[in-house]
């Protein structure tokens, strides 16, 4: 980053959408290439180069990885037909929603030191880019057009679709690229693998909606899908969103000391994401149906990858679709944005029973992210690498955690077998064996590791001055912390720099050699997630946070999907409860036109909603269509001005109506992670136009 440079919280805000699990207006993947990427120089003027014991380490790593197997590269270019003249795809805002060539310098043959060397082979892998066929003149998949792959399956008549990537642009663009090289056909089918964005949210680019509700097009999609894509990021939403920048590197340049890769893909396209609810759901655990003439047999795999997500089975083919379950890396269990934590055991138990029951016989398995296996003894080699690795990860956990091993020391005990560490497919480029471990650890234990001086602990602001004066002041800290770096004790040195930063947020040369510190920590990490939130957290640590406030986010397809009751959930969230001491009332609501009634009680300074139950002697009843609720949950409309203009019935006293109002708080992330690094002046949020208004900032529902 030149110092003229600073990225906005407004421009990064808008660009983050699609790493949310809901359908939102705009996608993520925000391009910041560097000019200077080539020449090998840092992005940022206080960068430094990787360490002589950074050095050691990839040098130490690139010997005893299995680097001699090729056989990715190998699958990953079979089937090759042609790629696009074009390495960019336009918004119809007019910026660019995707830029494949933004990540050439991964391709210039050279080893960099400020990568882990297998996240380097990793990121090259995922430069595939243009159509590819993958069993011959039945099943195609368009790579590199965003962060998932679209997959194209030839039906008698038509286009069978399997996830139709993050935004209408790049999803518009891939079909118009297979009927280009493939003779023009019409879609007649498409189908959501799971609820996250980056699968659903380019289908108004691929198929109409009114084909959709007519039956003209199939939508197949798991049961719990539409819940799913639209509730997973809306209560902690601001804060993932905020915690997202760091995890997905949103504001790193892509450089070979910024933003590499993102595991399962390059990156996430920054153009229009929307939402067509499906007209046909997968209910059972294995269900067959055949469409335009393609027998297809659905396997549901709930709590895996995501809440709501399905493999499938081509048995004319013997081609299996491995959703998000299997790919070219162990995936998160906890993901570091913040999200409910996954279940391993469930996960492994899922890619058991298709190992079984598909595995056999499957002679390709192709995904939606990373490249395909072909063979059927390396279909099942790689089935069980991944089962296992997710098996071995809750069971090992809690075999250590039976012996007495903590949540905070589970991370710097437990390693994979020797035999997956030497497994490609076992390599954790989206989730790491760090925080996966401590999450499966929290999932049954929770946080706390039973020592009771951890289980109220001081606040880091407050605990750190006690640590700075008994170590003898900031001096003393500086210099043993340069000494430690010097060593190429990273951690050590983190351990006590971070203390000085959060005693002294003022502290500008702290600051940057924290930021050295955690630069170097990056470099050696092979997660992306991981990677990415020690270089962005330096860098926040040398610029400050980026400035400005973030726009309103939140489409109509978002809208549409969210449920009643879910709104009512959220406003909840929203209600300070300082500002409700006292108070005390019920307020009945009622949607006519879709039979809806909340009971919602204000008590004890909390805001309860009950569903299908209206409260008897409520102090006030609402009454409008869910419609027209709709126009104030999208910023469209206020309740005031629906009541003035008779779309709405106040009855009973309003005044709970405006004490509730008065109590709602909109939330912006636009808050430190890091002392120190926010700007002094800091811009308010815009208001909205209705407190009842859903601003929703989203982050990655993906990965």
């Amino acid at each position: 980053m030149r110092k003229e440079r600073r990225f906005t919280l407004a421009l990064a805000c808008v660009l983050l959408v699609s790493f949310a699990g809901a359908a939102n207006a705009a996608g993520g993947g925000t391009v910041q290439s560097d000019p200077g990427v080539l020449e090998g120089k840092h992005f940022h003027p206080k960068g430094k180069a990787p360490s002589k014991y950074t050095l050691e380490l990839q040098n130490g790593l690139r010997k005893s990885l299995p680097f001699e197997d090729k056989r990715d590269f190998e699958e990953a270019k079979k089937g090759f037909i042609a790629a696009p003249a074009y390495k960019k795809i336009m918004a119809e805002a007019g910026n660019v929603a995707w830029d494949m060539g933004s990540y050439d310098f991964l391709l210039q043959g050279k080893n960099f030191d400020s990568i882990h060397p297998s996240l380097q082979r990793q990121a090259i892998l995922n430069m595939a880019y243009g159509l590819y066929e993958v069993v011959p003149g039945k099943i195609y998949q368009v790579r590199g057009f965003d962060l998932a792959n679209m997959s194209v399956i030839r039906g008698d008549t038509g286009w069978i679709l399997f996830d139709v990537l993050t935004a209408k642009e790049t999803a518009r663009a891939a079909l118009d690229f297979v009927n280009e090289k493939l003779g023009k056909r019409p879609v007649v089918a498409v189908v959501f693998s799971h609820s996250h964005t980056d699968h659903f949210g380019g289908v108004r680019g691929v198929v109409d909606e009114a084909d959709v509700r007519s039956g003209k097009v199939a939508l197949i999609a798991p049961a719990g899908f539409m819940e799913h894509a639209i509730a997973e990021n809306v209560y902690a939403g601001t804060a993932m969103v905020r915690r997202a920048f760091y995890q997905y590197g949103l504001l790193l340049p892509r450089s070979p000391f910024g933003h590499v890769d993102q595991a399962i893909g390059k990156n996430t396209a920054a153009g229009n994401s929307g939402l067509i609810e499906p007209n046909r759901y997968i209910t059972k655990d294995f269900e067959d149906l055949t469409v335009d003439g393609v027998k297809m047999v659905f396997q549901s795999t709930p709590g895996t990858e995501a809440p709501a997500e399905m493999n499938t089975y081509f048995p004319q083919f013997k081609a299996f679709w491995a959703a998000e379950n299997i790919t070219g890396t162990i995936h998160n269990i906890y993901t570091l944005r913040g999200a409910l934590i996954r279940d391993p055991h469930t996960w492994s138990k899922h890619i058991n029973a298709a190992l079984y029951r598909f595995g056999q016989e499957a002679e390709v398995m192709f995904a939606a992210h990373s490249w395909p296996r072909f063979g059927n003894a390396r279909v099942q080699e790689v089935m069980r690498t991944q089962r296992d690795a997710y098996a071995n990860l809750n069971n090992d956990v809690l075999h250590l955690a039976n012996q007495g091993v903590t949540i905070n020391e589970i991370h710097n005990v437990y390693k994979l077998p020797k035999s997956l560490q030497q497994q490609w497919a076992a390599r954790s480029y989206h989730g790491s064996e760090e925080h996966n471990s401590r999450g499966v650890m929290n999932r049954y234990l929770g946080y706390w590791d039973a020592n009771p001086a951890t289980l109220i602990p001081l606040s880091p602001r407050d605990s750190a001055p006690l640590y700075v004066e008994m170590m003898g002041g900031a001096g003393k800290i500086m210099a043993k912390g340069k000494e430690l770096y010097d060593q190429g004790k990273y951690r050590e040195a983190q351990e006590i720099l971070n203390k000085l930063v959060y005693a002294e947020p003022g502290n500008q040369a702290a600051k940057d050699l924290l930021a050295d510190v955690f630069e170097q920590i990056g470099y050696q990490k092979e997660s992306t997630s991981v990677r990415n939130s020690f270089l962005a957290a330096a860098m926040e640590l040398r610029s400050g946070m980026p400035g400005g406030v973030p726009p309103r986010t939140t489409g109509p397809d978002t809208i549409r999907g969210m449920s009643t009751e879910l709104w009512l959930d959220y406003i909840g969230i929203l209600v300070d409860s300082r500002k409700a001491e006292g108070m005390k009332f019920t307020i009945n609501l009622i949607t006519p036109d879709n039979g809806e009634k909340f009971a919602v009680e204000m008590s004890n300074s909390t805001l309860t909603t009950l569903k299908g139950q209206q409260a008897k002697n409520a102090d006030l009843t609402v009454t409008l269509n869910r419609a027209d609720l709709e126009t104030v949950m999208g910023g469209k409309a206020t309740f005031d001005g629906l009541v003035a203009a008779g779309k709405a019935k106040f009855e009973g006293d309003r005044k709970p109506f405006d004490q509730l109002r008065s109590t709602l708080v909109q939330f912006a992330p636009d808050f430190e992670l890091m002392p120190g690094t926010k700007p002094g002046k800091v811009t308010t949020p815009p208001a909205a136009k209705d407190p009842f208004e859903v601003i929703q900032s989203d982050t990655k529902g993906v990965p």
